[in-house]
Parts: C-alpha cells; sequence; structure tokens
C-alpha cells in the first residue's frame, strides 16, 4: 500500500476548513449576540435572562430569532457606543491638546529654568509632576 494513500484527500482538506470556518464564525457571532445582551440599558434582567437562556437552550433558533427581532436596534446600539467612545477620545485629544501635555509643560520649566526664574531643584519638580500627569 502507498503511503500517500494514507493522506487526506484536498477535498476532506478543504471540507475540514470550510467546516472550521463556519464553526469559528458561529463563535463569532454567538459572543456577538451575548455581548449585545449584556450591554443593553432598555430591558431589565430578567429580560436579559430570558434572551440568555433561550439563546443557551436552542442555541440555533435563539440567535437567529435575537438577530431577526434585534438586528437593527443591535446595530442602532452599536453605532451609538462607537460614536461615544470617539466623542469621549476627540474630547480628551482636544483637552490635551489645549493644555499642551507634559512636554509643553517641561518645555515651560525649561524655559524658566533657563532664565534663572527658577532652581534646578524646581524644574525637578515641575518635570515630575508634568510627567506623573
Amino acid at each position: 500500500m502507498p503511503i500517500a494513500a494514507d493522506y487526506p484527500s484536498f477535498l476532506d482538506v478543504l471540507w475540514t476548513t470550510f467546516v472550521f470556518f463556519i464553526w469559528v464564525a458561529w463563535f463569532m457571532l454567538l459572543f456577538r449576540v451575548f455581548a449585545d445582551i449584556f450591554r443593553r440599558h432598555d430591558i431589565s434582567g430578567w429580560g436579559k435572562t430570558a434572551w440568555l437562556i433561550f439563546t443557551i437552550a436552542l442555541p440555533f433558533l435563539g440567535v437567529f430569532v435575537y438577530l431577526i427581532s434585534q438586528g437593527r436596534e443591535m446595530n442602532e446600539r452599536s453605532v451609538e457606543r462607537i460614536t461615544g467612545e470617539r466623542a469621549e477620545f476627540d474630547g480628551y485629544v482636544r483637552e490635551t491638546a489645549r493644555n499642551g501635555g507634559s512636554a509643553t509643560e517641561i518645555a515651560q520649566a525649561k524655559q524658566l529654568l533657563d532664565s534663572g526664574a527658577i532652581t534646578p531643584a524646581e524644574f525637578d519638580t515641575l518635570k515630575q509632576k508634568a510627567l506623573a500627569a
């Protein structure tokens, strides 16, 4: 018997790859639904529990019913969350840019040191404060 007969055929490898891909996609979808259920603020804890029991007891049916009934709202909640996070990040960047950040504070302290307005010890203190912030 030739050694090559022990190797799986190309179609077997292709089928296994396809099944693995579908399996990974299923778990990604399942975790996305679970995350959406837990992040929701418009239903009570009992409602969340009911959805979780439904999706755990009947996984395919539960996930597909959730996606059909809540798909649009699920997308709107996701967009709203992303928009809020972006606005928060933009605010942080604007605040940091306006204040100049640590580098600007250290540069200003260095100018004061060079002009003789502060001592090297005071410069080190200001530098440590700027780096800690």
